[in-house]
């Protein structure tokens, strides 16, 4: 894909990532350093918990979700960051071998009303597994250059 500037995204439209199969020893390494629950870390204790065996971290699925998102290559020339993520939601357990993919849908592409060389572009990912079951959902917002101000 080529880079994209926020006139040239469509409300409704939907992107579609490639898939990321999600390693044991990638989880429990993201887990030792960000998020060292037993639930991710630790195989035993995580097969007599609540999920029945080891999980990803939610923390990590929504990085995988968004380096996805990243790796189309639509904003790499255009992105001036972003706001944050809102309605962040924790679906289903990931576990390993999972395969994610994302389906991104732009919600809103608006010109800034202070800075005219950019504007918000805000979109909705949902993150699925394998068997085409949602297993994350976020809102985000992205600051992004106008195609009109691009060099």
């Amino acid at each position: 894909m080529h880079t994209r500037y926020l006139e040239d995204f469509t409300s409704g439209e939907i992107l579609r990532t490639r898939g990321m199969t999600m390693d044991e020893s990638e989880i429990m390494d993201f887990a030792r350093k960000y998020d060292p629950q037993p639930i991710h870390i630790d195989r035993e204790t995580a097969a007599n918990g609540p999920f029945e065996g080891l999980i990803a971290s939610g923390w990590q699925t929504a990085c995988v979700l968004f380096r996805l998102w990243i790796d189309l290559g639509l904003m790499e020339k255009s992105s001036l960051g972003g706001p944050g993520i809102q309605d962040l939601r924790w679906l289903l357990p990931v576990r390993p071998g999972d395969t994610l993919r994302g389906e991104i849908e732009i919600l809103e592409a608006r010109p800034s009303k202070s800075k005219p060389d950019r504007g918000i572009l805000r979109y909705r990912t949902i993150g699925y597994n394998q068997r085409d079951e949602a297993v994350i959902t976020y809102d985000s917002a992205s600051f992004l250059k106008r195609k009109s101000e691009a060099p």
